[in-house]
């Protein structure tokens, strides 16, 4: 599913002659496989959200490469990765990132009218995925009038709707509640193994890591195994 190999990354920092390098990843090499769900672990500034991003295709790497589906996305174009994003991947966020002047129906719907579909068939899919999420009798309701557990399931509505093969989520439970993380880990669980979807997860919560069939760490830019830097 993704093949990551000796992937660095920096950013420049300060204006151009006082510019200084800060390396964020160094050298990574790892796969995902199709159908599990992993965890990758760090503290704050570990570069843990950086790789996200990289395998997001929202920043390009300054070196290595990254494959997904068998297609090397890291020489993508901006619009290449686009079109690629829409058509394999959705995306959980901590905030949700749900857009406030739409209901939930409108969330949802979303994905389905930027690629194209029909009035008609996005009615259908649009409501059958709130019935999926358990929300079907708040698709009136805008964002503001949801909790934030029913704000993350409109969130998952809008990442599953295309039906993607891969998910990327990052600290997809940082604002919730005890009991509605457990709720949100369960349905993860659950969409992995009916649907067989991938899960990348980004997670400083052991109770969030724990649910996935691998567990990578990253500490200061470097994977970890076992405690050791490799």
């Amino acid at each position: 599913m993704i093949e990551i190999n000796q992937l660095s990354h920096h950013f420049t920092l300060g204006k151009k002659g006082q510019q200084t390098r800060l390396d964020v990843l160094k050298n990574i090499s790892l796969h995902v496989n199709e159908g599990e769900i992993v965890s990758i672990v760090g503290r704050s500034g570990s570069g843990k959200s950086t790789l996200l991003n990289l395998i997001s295709g929202f920043i390009h790497p300054s070196e290595g490469e990254i494959l997904i589906l068998d297609q090397k996305v890291s020489e993508f174009t901006e619009e290449e990765f686009a079109d690629f994003r829409l058509k394999n991947m959705g995306f959980i966020f901590q905030s949700f990132q749900l857009i406030p002047s739409m209901t939930a129906y409108e969330n949802v719907e979303l994905p389905l009218i930027l690629k194209g579909v029909s009035e008609q068939a996005r009615k259908q899919m649009t409501l059958d995925m709130l019935k999926t999420v358990g929300l079907d009798t708040f698709k009136d309701h805008y964002p503001s009038e949801l909790s934030g557990g029913q704000q993350q399931r409109v969130s998952i509505a809008r990442a599953l709707i295309l039906e993607p093969p891969l998910i990327l989520a990052d600290e997809p439970t940082g604002s919730l509640d005890s009991e509605t993380e457990a709720d949100l880990l369960n349905f993860i669980k659950k969409l992995n193994r009916e649907r067989g979807i991938t899960f990348v997860i980004i997670t400083h919560d052991d109770e969030v890591a724990r649910i996935g069939h691998r567990t990578i760490e990253i500490a200061d830019g470097e994977l970890v195994k076992s405690g050791v830097l490799v």
